[in-house]
């Protein structure tokens, strides 16, 4: 059984083509204004008109009203809402309920508590994924920022939900967090740029045939 890749922060039709050859479970387009990797709702839906059934395409928010979610998938096909901020628990429950889409809900690892905390989301969010806490700076990002975690953190647990694992992977790293964490889904974004937001295509591939060959 090899590992499932997503692919996060595309942007244009040859990243989105290159995923979709590279079997990517998982499409992530960033609906964040301030990230590098963000797009709004009409290039989504132009990029992603040819993605094949099977693929979900998910829509990346930190902490969006409901008139933006809205908008967006008013013009843009997003299967999977992915709430990356601060939301409550109370928060993703209402957004699945509102939106009639599953919700994946990030969080911010850092330390055993940080573990601890991701555990309020088991009940209410259909996946979960472990990030890397940002560096402390003003100009952080929620994510995408190439930093890992520890990943001895998340090792053995039994979680309710299926979850993914994200922060820094690359494909020279992949084998060693998916051995440590026991991962079957990952999540890559800066690891397969040149530079932040400008994806390269043979990163994109070589990752996707690492993940393939896991398992």
């Amino acid at each position: 059984m090899s590992v499932a890749a997503k692919i996060c922060g595309l942007s244009t039709e040859a990243a989105v083509t290159a995923a979709v050859a590279g079997r990517a479970a998982y499409l992530g387009f960033v609906f964040y204004p301030p990230s590098p990797r963000a797009v709004t709702a009409e290039r989504a839906a132009r990029v992603c008109a040819g993605v094949p059934e099977g693929i979900a395409r998910v829509g990346l928010f930190v902490d969006a009203d409901d008139d933006t979610i809205a908008a967006v998938l008013a013009a843009a096909p997003i299967d999977l809402l992915q709430f990356h901020g601060g939301e409550s628990p109370e928060r993703v429950a209402d957004a699945k309920t509102r939106f009639g889409r599953p919700v994946m809900k990030a969080a911010a690892i850092a330390g055993p508590e940080d573990v601890l905390a991701a555990a309020r989301y088991e009940e209410v969010a259909d996946l979960l994924l472990f990030d890397a806490k940002p560096p402390h700076r003003p100009d952080a990002l929620p994510g995408g920022n190439g930093l890992a975690f520890d990943w001895a953190l998340i090792a053995g647990r039994s979680w309710r939900r299926p979850w993914m694992l994200s922060g820094g992977l690359t494909v020279e790293l992949l084998p060693e967090a998916v051995r440590i964490s026991g991962a079957a889904a990952v999540d890559v974004s800066s690891g397969v740029e040149s530079r932040p937001g400008e994806k390269d295509l043979d990163r994109i591939a070589a990752f996707l045939a690492a993940a393939r060959a896991l398992g």
